[in-house]
């Protein structure tokens, strides 16, 4: 099915698109619960809307657009911001079993494998987590979600040279702060091992 409905069905859009909000929502809260939570949100707002869609954008730009602003009123609110604090002290990401679907959707690893990739996900993920918000995004947008800058600067409603800014200083303070916390090296099973300095 292309992005183009010619008929907004919910049911299709989201059976396309939860998997792929909910996974964005968790790159950008490091929280498997409040993505979940923050995904159901996106989507009552989605279903809610449908009808003013008016297809000034892609589908999934406007989508993307709905999960970020949700994402943003989260991350603002007090409530968040006493959570995250209290946070910092214990475990940043609750151990679960079923982290590689949620970050590679790769059903066929080792254990060693899965600990592996569990562990440089986490690493990776609490360095982004502490990136500034804007950067943050945006990086997740783009390197994650592998989304192009004009489909970012959609979403976003910001310029493709401000965009491309984001990205530029978010990669830089990204690897600054992840030389300067962990040693990453490669490995010939798992891709990449993070070990914390």
């Amino acid at each position: 099915m292309s992005d183009n409905f010619e008929i907004l069905d919910f049911p299709e859009i989201y059976e396309k698109y939860q998997s792929k909000i909910l996974r964005y929502l968790y790159r950008l809260t490091g929280e498997r619960e409040e993505s979940r939570d923050l995904t159901q949100e996106v989507f009552i707002k989605v279903n809610n809307n449908l009808l003013k869609f008016e297809g000034k954008s892609s589908l999934s730009t406007w989508i993307y657009k709905i999960a970020t602003n949700v994402a943003n009123d989260r991350f603002r609110s007090a409530s968040f911001q006493k959570y995250k604090k209290q946070q910092l002290s214990g475990e940043f990401i609750e151990e679960n079993k079923e982290d590689k679907n949620v970050w590679t959707g790769n059903k066929e690893m080792s254990v060693e494998d899965q600990v592996a990739r569990k562990e440089m996900s986490e690493c990776i993920n609490r360095y982004i987590y502490d990136l500034n918000e804007n950067y943050r995004t945006v990086i997740v947008l783009s390197e994650f979600e592998e989304l192009k800058n004009q489909e970012i600067a959609d979403i976003l409603g910001i310029s493709i040279d401000t965009v491309k800014i984001r990205i530029h200083r978010g990669r830089t303070q990204l690897k600054k702060r992840m030389d300067k916390g962990c040693n990453i090296t490669p490995d010939p099973d798992s891709g990449l091992f993070c070990d914390e300095k």
